[in-house]
């Protein structure tokens, strides 16, 4: 019988976050799959427990995980941990987990730390509707026809960035959604120097022209307002008073009542029914 995947969340900084419960399964299963086996070796260190400790990281994902299916078929159990947070969120687990479903393992997700959840709920922005994009590409390109992308979403939107991309991507979130949309930048969650700075867009880019970023960040960046319906056009119009015409009306009262129910000038919209 296969063992079980196990979905560990380790702290995002503060070590007193780790559960009971996660705890008790590092304590448990067979071995653990971790991110960088320094950080969670301290971890294991802090609660006092020894375990067998194999490499899964972005660079080795096929090979590490075919390994990892292969005792897990044997019957072992295996936590995943990342080196904060939770596994399989912007983290290469998610290949790991894609790999035990595709095999019949069965995985399951221990709740607990997860650094977008913090910053959304200290945010101070719309929590209701969120969309997470992660870590942008590091390409400056790339990295606008994301943004683009993003340029009417309404929904509140979360970024990881690294501070050595802070200035740079603050740049260009200023170009795209403009110096008035608010943004929350969060730094350093739950450590010793947590902060939490909600300003606008273009007071974050100068805030970091004359401080330099230290420490990860999650940036909550406020969604668009919602967008006016779209003017109608002409063509619009004409064919309002087509189906007006259809159902009886004459042309002369089609273009009166498809004028106002679309707020087109009548005299250019009669004029336009002339000519069609």
């Amino acid at each position: 019988m296969a063992g079980i995947l196990y979905l560990v969340p380790t702290p995002i900084g503060n070590l007193g976050d780790i559960s009971p419960r996660a705890a008790q399964v590092l304590g448990e299963v067979d071995f653990i799959a971790a991110e960088d086996t320094r950080v969670t070796l301290k971890l294991l260190n802090h609660l006092g427990l020894k375990k067998s400790l194999v490499s899964y990281y972005r660079h080795n994902t096929d090979e590490a995980g075919e390994r990892v299916l292969e005792r897990l078929m044997a019957g072992d159990s295996c936590a995943l941990v990342t080196d904060a947070g939770t596994p399989a969120v912007s983290d290469p687990g998610e290949a790991l987990v894609a790999l035990c479903a595709a095999n019949g393992v069965e995985v399951i997700a221990l709740p607990g730390p997860c650094a977008l959840i913090v910053a959304l709920s200290v945010s101070g922005l719309p929590t209701g509707r969120f969309t997470f994009e992660g870590f942008l590409p590091m390409n400056r390109k790339n990295r606008r026809t994301q943004l683009e992308s993003l340029k009417n979403e309404q929904r509140t939107m979360l970024f990881y960035e690294a501070p050595h991309k802070l200035t740079a991507t603050l740049a260009d979130l200023c170009e795209t959604f403009g110096p008035q949309r608010r943004i929350a930048l969060c730094r350093e969650l739950t450590k010793l120097h947590e902060e939490v700075v909600r300003t606008t867009l273009g007071e974050a880019v100068r805030r970091y022209e004359s401080e330099a970023p230290r420490g990860e960040f999650v940036l909550v960046v406020e969604g668009s307002a919602e967008t006016e319906e779209q003017a109608a056009t002409i063509d619009d119009g004409l064919k309002r008073v087509a189906e007006l015409m259809e159902e009886g009306l004459s042309r002369k009262d089609g273009v009166k009542q498809a004028a106002k129910e679309l707020g087109l000038s009548r005299n250019e919209l009669y004029a336009a029914a002339l000519e069609g």
